[in-house]
């Protein structure tokens, strides 16, 4: 047998206050002290080291997408004549200067040896049309490069 029961808001309609005594305690949202965090600042001392203890509550959580890529750091063969005219070094690492791709907009002065991750068709083209050397690290954007040259 089902036990019916009335709902207590109901049964408090002729008192007042509704089971809150004085009637200021249940008196709008400024009764509330704020939503969320409010007290863990200046004025709530007690509250600072429960909160500094819940790693939790500050900074980012959760799933990072997997589609997110880094991003190549790159630099022209214009930004490399810059370089070699600055350090006088002819034969360049740019794995130690942290660039991953050499892109081909610029011109070629004179002839450098250079190291990096992987380069344009256009700047592996341009060095050795001065005579100068480059080794990539992906064998796939060479051959690639050598191909079109030919053509």
């Amino acid at each position: 047998m089902v036990v019916r029961h009335r709902k207590k808001s109901s049964r408090q309609r002729a008192g007042t206050t509704h089971g809150y005594g004085s009637m200021k305690k249940n008196r709008g949202a400024g009764n509330r002290g704020g939503v969320g965090n409010a007290g863990s600042g200046k004025r709530g001392d007690a509250n600072k080291p429960r909160f500094w203890n819940d790693k939790k509550k500050f900074g980012m959580h959760g799933f990072t997408s997997k589609s997110t890529k880094k991003l190549d750091v790159t630099m022209n063969v214009s930004d490399l004549m810059v370089y070699v005219a600055k350090t006088g070094k002819t034969d360049i690492n740019l794995l130690d200067l942290k660039v991953t791709k050499l892109l081909g907009s610029g011109k070629v002065t004179q002839a450098v040896n250079v190291i990096v991750n992987s380069a344009s068709a256009k700047a592996i083209m341009k060095i050795e049309e001065a005579k100068g050397s480059i080794k990539t690290l992906s064998a796939e954007v060479e051959s690639t490069a050598k191909d079109k040259t030919e053509e």
